[in-house]
């Protein structure tokens, strides 16, 4: 095992006594639910809200949820919600101003948060994105108060992937199926022999809820079974990225025809930032009410495929799909590396099952890796 902590063996049914003991800690419980026929990360009230019998089948340019006959609860692929909605929220109040009746102005600060997040259910791969955000808004010397304010303090449960969709590439990134690190308690969920997770904490805080639950310690058979599933995972993920250094691939290719092809087809619509659980860009507006009275300065959301994005005094800098594409990519698998020494990739797959082009950014890494062979001397 992963852990030098003696896993457990929890029924079913412990899933609901694993909300109450969140709850009772005085956690806001985020798990996967169905809704508007994709899996969801939302605000659960009971275990009774989780995805059990639900699945989905994923392809470039497509979504599609699926029920299923064994009831599993976590054998689901990432859908179109992360962990960074919560934690990085699409609209935020940085600061807001008040005209008081004798015409002197307060301001105040960002709102803080009245909850604190138990994630409950996510996968590897958004664990290890929450480790890029807190690398990206909260390990700088300006950390993003927002962002720290919403993060400290959560409470996360991963699910190790046992059923890997055919857009997921988390091998490539390194970041899953197996959970390694960044969590308080792991489970993998087990259906042969009877529907059971094995637990291990990766805590003391995860240790302490995780010995509130109903279980018995994990067998061998059981730990063995477990193990094996998470390696049938890791064996059945088909898309790869190309096996050599990907920021090195990127300097290189920054001239490729590839760029123009890819544009022909691109809609720069943002999709794949927006399902992005690692795409962080924002833009500010302020905004004021009818009065005059009362003014808030917002962040929100942005992309960099939006035309704007990088707009300067005269104009944008990046007029062409092309170039937008490339920044995109060209920063998530390249200078992402040099700036925060990581990748700004996780491989969960999104950007490929959400993009209604049906772009894939392994077969596009493939195409430019392909190009650059055959130009090598």
């Amino acid at each position: 095992m992963r852990s030098e902590e003696t896993p457990r063996l929890i029924g079913a049914d412990g899933l609901g006594a694993l909300f109450t003991a969140l709850r009772d800690r005085g956690y806001t419980v985020v798990g996967p639910t169905l809704r508007d026929g994709a899996v969801v990360l939302a605000e659960l009230d009971s275990a009774g809200q989780l995805p059990s019998g639900w699945s989905a089948d994923t392809e470039a340019g497509r979504y599609r949820s699926r029920r299923r006959e064994d009831g599993a609860v976590f054998a689901h692929c990432a859908g179109p919600v992360s962990a960074k909605t919560f934690v990085h929220p699409p609209r935020a109040r940085l600061w807001s101003a008040d005209r008081n009746p004798d015409g002197s102005v307060s301001a105040a600060g960002p709102d803080a948060p009245a909850k604190r997040f138990a994630f409950v259910g996510v996968h590897p791969c958004d664990i290890a994105a929450l480790g890029v955000l807190d690398r990206v808004l909260a390990g700088g010397e300006h950390p993003d108060p927002v962002y720290t304010a919403r993060r400290d303090g959560t409470f996360v449960v991963v699910a190790e992937c046992t059923e890997p969709a055919a857009t997921c590439f988390c091998t490539s990134m390194g970041t899953g199926p197996a959970a390694t690190a960044g969590f308080d308690i792991a489970i993998t969920e087990l259906l042969d022999g009877g529907h059971r997770f094995l637990a291990r904490g990766g805590s003391p805080a995860g240790t302490e809820v995780l010995a509130a639950l109903p279980s018995v310690p994990a067998g061998a058979e059981d730990t063995a079974a477990a193990t094996a599933a998470v390696e049938r995972a890791a064996a059945a993920i088909s898309r790869h990225m190309p096996d050599e250094p990907l920021p090195a691939l990127m300097t290189a290719s920054r001239e490729s025809p590839r760029w123009a092809d890819v544009a022909s087809r691109c809609l720069t619509c943002g999709n794949c930032t927006m399902v992005c659980p690692t795409c962080f860009c924002t833009s500010t507006e302020d905004v004021t009410d009818l009065t005059g009275q009362h003014t808030e300065h917002q962040r929100h959301w942005d992309s960099c495929f939006s035309l704007d994005f990088s707009y300067l005094h005269g104009g944008p800098v990046r007029t062409s799909t092309a170039s937008r594409y490339r920044q995109w990519m060209s920063h998530k698998l390249g200078t992402w590396q040099e700036q925060f020494g990581m990748s700004g990739c996780v491989g969960c797959g999104r950007c490929i099952a959400w993009c209604p082009a049906g772009i894939d950014i392994t077969e596009e890494a493939a195409a430019l890796a392909a190009a650059r062979l055959e130009d090598a001397p």
